[in-house]
């Protein structure tokens, strides 16, 4: 199994800085950053653009996978943001991931857009992946699409072999993960407890497993990444890193459940992702015991 931490951006890249150096150093596989103009778990918190933020760690590491959980449709086009992807894949050396997927609604609800159902929300970002599919495919590509249309858009340079990481945390999401990502990303499903919340991740490496099959990808090569913290879908589960028995337990029970990768938060001096630094740092020496 594969471990990752999360770094939010609240603070600035002097304060930052250190943190993603230590990632790599502490021996993670890879590191992450939300993608928003505000956060709702921290709406009164300075906040910086998560995109920028990887291209600076990605100057201050060498091996570490960098990625971003998640970019969503409520605020970017699928052009502009291949392109930034682009830029980031090169200027790491080949170690950025794009993780992308629907997203909470604060960021086009700031931008005045109109509201949407799920139903809409959700069918918005199929269609805004699909049409990042095709631009890391194809040149000289045109698309006419509800929500996004492009015209003769070129995608030089190749190769084209930036990773897509597609985050769902229902039925049809993961499913549709199963056939077009590299790897799926998930949550999970709302829970009042840890044993709770592990029996809907069943339950959805379950759907993702059988659309594999049906997709004709069984045994390909797609990872699994179990985001192991969300204190607002899942109130009563302790913080992955509240100690290390504790963090032990959670990976353990993924990687039963087939999970490939999972990812923490960098413990904060207050909520969210409250925590102490240290257990990170004892969970870090364990597992590169």
């Amino acid at each position: 199994m594969k471990h990752g931490v999360t770094i939010l951006t609240d603070q600035s890249w002097a304060q930052a800085r250190p943190l993603w150096r230590a990632a790599e150093d502490l021996g993670f596989d890879h590191a992450w950053t939300y993608d928003h103009l505000v956060w709702g778990g921290l709406p009164d918190s300075p906040w910086f653009a998560g995109l920028p933020m990887l291209s600076a760690a990605a100057l201050v590491t060498e091996r570490i996978e960098l990625g971003t959980a998640v970019c969503a449709p409520n605020f970017r086009h699928p052009l502009s943001l291949y392109r930034e992807a682009q830029a980031l894949d090169d200027i790491s050396g080949g170690r950025f991931v794009l993780g992308v997927g629907t997203g909470g609604d604060l960021d086009s609800r700031i931008l005045g857009l109109p509201d949407l159902t799920v139903k809409e929300r959700v069918d918005r970002f199929q269609e805004f992946t699909d049409l990042l599919v095709r631009l890391r495919s194809e040149d000289h590509v045109s698309a006419e699409g509800r929500w996004f249309s492009t015209l003769d858009a070129r995608t030089l340079p190749e190769p084209r072999n930036l990773p897509f990481v597609v985050a769902a945390n229902g039925p049809r999401g993961v499913r549709y993960a199963a056939r077009t990502g590299d790897g799926w990303m998930t949550l999970g499903a709302r829970a009042q407890s840890l044993d709770e919340w592990l029996t809907g991740l069943a339950g959805l490496t379950k759907i993702f497993e059988e659309a594999l099959t049906t997709a004709g990808r069984e045994g390909a090569p797609v990872r699994r990444y179990l985001m192991l913290d969300a204190p607002t879908m899942r109130p009563e589960v302790p913080f992955s890193l509240s100690s290390v028995g504790v963090y032990q337990e959670m990976t353990g029970r993924a990687g039963e459940l087939g999970f490939t990768d999972v990812i923490t938060h960098w413990p904060r001096s207050s909520g969210p992702y409250e925590g102490d630094v240290k257990i990170l740092e004892a969970v870090a020496a364990q597992l590169s015991a």
